[in-house]
Parts: structure tokens; sequence; C-alpha cells
């Protein structure tokens, strides 16, 4: 039964979500949420079949049905995966190492709710009933029951090492994601993205500071470090969906979503390897991060790697497949056991409770601003 019938109505359900998943601190309950839009990059359309043309304002300018279904998909994906965010780190909140980390989680968490705000905001004004619905269904869905449409939202996000790495790698992706649909023919979602990313590039910040200020203080063996990145950048790979995808293809064709580059790049697109391409452009950044992360490693033998892109991977070609984090194929009677030398373990998380006792965990920072 719909029961959301405008914007307010919708606002009464955020209220009811933030109080059901339990987030009471009154900095996040207070925050001013609202919608912001950013200035046109371009006004007409910059790819695919109807390039040239201006840009949809409305969904009523939309040519195709399918077109606009596609689009609602792509606004109900964006933004169930910032209230999942949300879900997945509020247990951090009564154990901040400090009280920059507790203001800088607070911030990002802020700013998740804002997104998903935004993006519920586009589905209920845009969207007629159908969007109502589903603006409605991004405050039922729990990351808690496993019920948020992508895997890495559905993960445990247990302990500060987690957060970090979630931040480093997950909110990258989102980087990745919010600028690819900063070139969108549909203009309210396009002119959403400049905002969204600006806010995006604090949390992607907090997460590698925080890893290195983790690597800095030299309490965490690399080794467990290495492990919560073998648990997250798999899912971050995961996130760029599947190889050869048609919805990828359609996406491009129908002016939705670009290339990560889009802009930046004078070459046609192979509208075949959208996806792929994306996922090697991420990984690259990725890699250039932990090697800069190694110079606080002293011992070469203990660098941190970033896992090979068939590694552990739940989608696409490589999806439950036996292979190494270097890349290689593993006889599948051997694979649950070498996962059990690469994941996180129960001695892990045992000995990262004891050492989070001790301040000295992590190095402290001072000051308001973030490098990316």
């Amino acid at each position: 039964m719909l029961r959301v019938h405008t914007f307010d109505e919708w606002i009464d359900f955020f209220r009811a979500w933030q109080a059901d998943i339990g987030l009471q601190a009154k900095e996040l309950r207070e925050f001013k949420f609202d919608v912001k839009f950013g200035e046109p990059e371009a006004e007409t359309i910059e790819f695919g079949h109807y390039r040239g043309q201006r840009k949809w304002p409305t969904v009523m300018h939309i040519p195709d049905q399918r077109i606009r279904d596609a689009l609602l998909n792509l606004i109900v994906y964006q933004g169930d995966t910032e209230f999942a965010s949300v879900e997945q780190q509020r247990n951090l909140l009564e154990r901040a190492p400090s009280s920059y980390d507790l203001l800088s989680i607070m911030r990002v968490m802020a700013e998740e709710m804002r997104h998903g705000w935004q993006m519920s905001y586009l589905l209920v004004e845009h969207f007629g009933d159908e969007g109502k619905r589903e603006a409605q269904k991004l405050l039922e869905r729990r990351a808690t029951e496993g019920k948020r449409l992508l895997g890495s939202f559905n993960e445990r996000v247990e302990n500060w090492l987690d957060f970090f790495t979630y931040t480093q790698f997950i909110d990258r992706d989102g980087k990745f994601q919010l600028k690819m649909l900063s070139s969108s023919a549909f203009h309210p979602l396009a002119r959403s993205m400049g905002p969204m990313l600006k806010e995006e590039s604090y949390h992607l910040g907090t997460g590698n500071n925080g890893l290195l200020r983790i690597l800095k203080a030299g309490r965490i063996p690399p080794e467990i470090v290495q492990r919560f990145f073998n648990k997250w950048v798999p899912t971050a790979f995961d996130l760029f969906g599947t190889d050869n995808s048609s919805s990828a293809h359609w996406a491009y064709e129908w002016g939705l979503k670009g290339r990560f580059d889009e802009r930046e790049n004078a070459n046609l697109a192979n509208r075949g390897k959208l996806n792929e391409a994306s996922r090697g452009l991420y990984r690259e950044e990725v890699v250039r991060l932990v090697e800069r992360m190694n110079q606080l490693v002293p011992d070469r033998d203990r660098w941190l790697t970033v896992p090979a892109i068939p590694f552990n991977r739940k989608i696409g070609q490589y999806a439950h497949q036996p292979f190494t984090t270097e890349g290689e194929a593993l006889a599948p009677e051997r694979y649950a056991e070498y996962l059990a030398t690469v994941m996180p373990t129960d001695g892990d998380r045992r000995l990262l409770a004891d050492i989070f006792k001790d301040p000295d965990w992590i190095t402290p920072k001072k000051g308001d601003s973030m490098d990316g």
C-alpha cells in the first residue's frame, strides 16, 4: 500500500528510520538535511544516441519508457548505498579513538544521509507513485538483515580498521559512480552530483588518512591490515557491475551514465566493456594509494598489496571461482582453506580489540582538512 504521497511525508519516514536503526547522536538527528544542485557542466547530452540534444529537465521529456525505467533503477541503487552505509557504520559512534575521529565519522554519516535524501527527492518529485514507493523502500531495507541491493553494503563494519578500509575503498568506488552519473542526460541527476562529489571526497580522504595514521603508529600488524584489504577490495570490484554488461551498454547508449573519464577521453567508448574499463581505472588508482602507504611499512616483505581482480568475486566472469589474491587459479578443494589464511579471522578481531584499548594504536591528527 502506498503511504508516501509527498516529500514531507517521506521525511517523516526518514526520521522514523533514524530512530529505528538506533541513531541517537544529537548532532546527527539535528543535522540540517537539504537538497543541493550544482551548476550544470553541460546543457546538452554528452554521449550516446541523443548526443547534442538538450538534457532532459523532467521525466516527461525522456523519449522512451525503457530509458525512464533504467534511470529510475540507477537512482534507486545509488540511494540504497547511502542509507546502507549509515546502517553499517552506526555502531562505531561509541568507540571512536578520538574526538577528531568522532567528528569525522559523524560528518561522513551525515553526508551519506544527505546523499540518500537527495536521491529520494528525485524519486518522489520526478517518478510519480513508483518513485514514491521506491523512496520509501530505501528506508525499509536493512544492511543488518542482508537486504541491501549490492554486496558491499551487506558486509559488517565491525571496528575502526573496517571503517577506514571501507571509506578508503568503498567510498572511492562511490566517487567513481557519482562522477559517471555527473554527465547524465537527466539534468536533475547530473546537477545533483557536483555537491555529492565534493562531500564524497571527504569520506574517501577519511579512509586514506586513517590508514596512513594506523601504519604510522605501527601497532596493527600489516598482515592484519592486508586481510581487511582482502575483505573489502573484491566487493568494491563487484560494485562496478557484471562483465560484458548490457545494462551498462544501454545506460551509455541512452546517455544516462558516462565513463569515469568521459569528458577527458576523446576515444570512442567500447560499450561492451564499460564496467571492465571503470574497474581497471579504479584498481590503478587504489594501487597508487597503497604504494604510498607502503612508505610507512619499513619491511618490504610486509608491504601491502591490492588483490587481483579475480580474487573472491561474487559477480561477473570470476564469480565464485577459486583464485588467489595474486590472481592465480587454485584447485576448488583448496579454496576454503586458502581463504581462511587471507581473510580476517576471529583471532585478528580479538587482537584488534586488545590493541584498540591503547589509544596509541592510531597516530593523533589535528585539524579539519582531509586529502584524498
